[in-house]
């Protein structure tokens, strides 16, 4: 990861989980039947501002687990998986959008 992007991340927690809990899907309004690899879980580095309240607990970043080990029938393909994952939500992070995502082959 780039020194500018990883500096940047000094207050954001990674963090690997097995699954998503129910009030993350729930608050994500994530669809059941689709497994949901990764999600980033604070404010945006657009969107944090000089002025806002310091948050009550850290931006985290979370890997699950399963779903990543569900879905991969190799440990060459698990690790990219991860990699992609990762990627995607620190992108979040950085305030890139889903179709932004999709574009650049991480969606």
């Amino acid at each position: 990861m780039p020194a500018e992007i990883r500096d940047r991340m000094e207050n954001v927690l990674l963090t690997v989980r097995k699954r998503p809990t129910r009030e993350m899907l729930e608050e994500m309004r994530h669809p059941r039947d689709e497994p949901l690899l990764g999600l980033y879980w604070g404010v945006s580095l657009p969107e944090q501002s000089f002025f806002s309240p310091p948050p009550l607990h850290p931006d985290t970043i979370y890997v699950f687990q399963e779903p990543l080990e569900e879905m991969c029938e190799s440990i060459e393909e698990l690790e990219r998986e991860i990699e992609i994952t990762v990627v995607h939500e620190v992108a979040h992070f950085l305030g890139i959008d889903e179709g932004r995502l999709e574009e650049l082959g991480y969606g």
